[in-house]
């Protein structure tokens, strides 16, 4: 299923303060959410309900997208996953473990470990199963502005310099491209900087 743009055709407008060709808008907008996508490893946009297999085996397990969204319209479920045909077990949030924004940190189980259960029952206590499966949803409904304004500003760059010209004269008038625009679909130092409080880092959550 193909994502959302992270900012709009008439928000292009708006910041160019001139109409745009609606293809070209499109393909520009297109562009500059990928690579804010592949920066920040964040979808970033509201997805409900999405389920992903993580890899536990810690104290503290963390989810691969933010922010999660948890209220009575999206439930947070995890199932920590047995092995060899045992029983999976269900985890429930204040009982089980504690959530502090993305991160879920696994207390003492309130049962007893057996040996039917899948994973050794003497594994140590506090910790993640191996396999942890979780349904949550996560991302924004609102884009938070300064995204929105790394999205234009690179689609601006896109749309106005497309042959990633230093330079170029029409008609005796001569325009000087700044670095920032060369590359298209290149995000700068500054939209890096901006993007990075969102960033998914290698810290940030373990494959499964």
């Amino acid at each position: 299923m193909a994502l959302p743009d992270l900012a709009t055709e008439s928000d292009l407008e708006a910041y160019l303060q001139a109409p745009v060709d609606a293809a070209a808008a499109t393909v520009a907008l297109q562009i500059a959410s990928a690579a804010i996508r592949s920066f920040t490893k964040q979808v970033l946009t509201f997805v409900a309900q999405e389920t992903v297999l993580l890899a536990g085996g810690e104290r503290t397990l963390r989810l691969p997208q933010r922010p999660p969204v948890v209220d009575g319209d999206n439930p947070l479920t995890v199932v920590e996953v047995a092995d060899g045909g045992g029983q999976d077990c269900s985890a429930v949030e204040d009982r089980d473990y504690t959530r502090l924004g993305a991160e879920l940190t696994r207390s003492c189980p309130w049962y007893a470990p057996g040996r039917y259960m899948g994973w050794p029952y003497s594994r140590t206590q506090g910790v993640w199963a191996p396999r942890v499966k979780v349904t949550y949803s996560h991302g924004y409904t609102e884009i938070p502005p300064d995204i929105t304004g790394v999205c234009l500003d690179l689609a601006a760059a896109t749309l106005t310099n497309p042959s990633r010209l230093r330079s170029e004269t029409v008609g005796g008038v001569s325009q000087v491209y700044t670095v920032e625009t060369f590359g298209t679909g290149s995000l700068t130092a500054s939209h890096r900087d901006i993007l990075r409080s969102y960033r998914r880092t290698a810290l940030s959550v373990a494959p499964s």
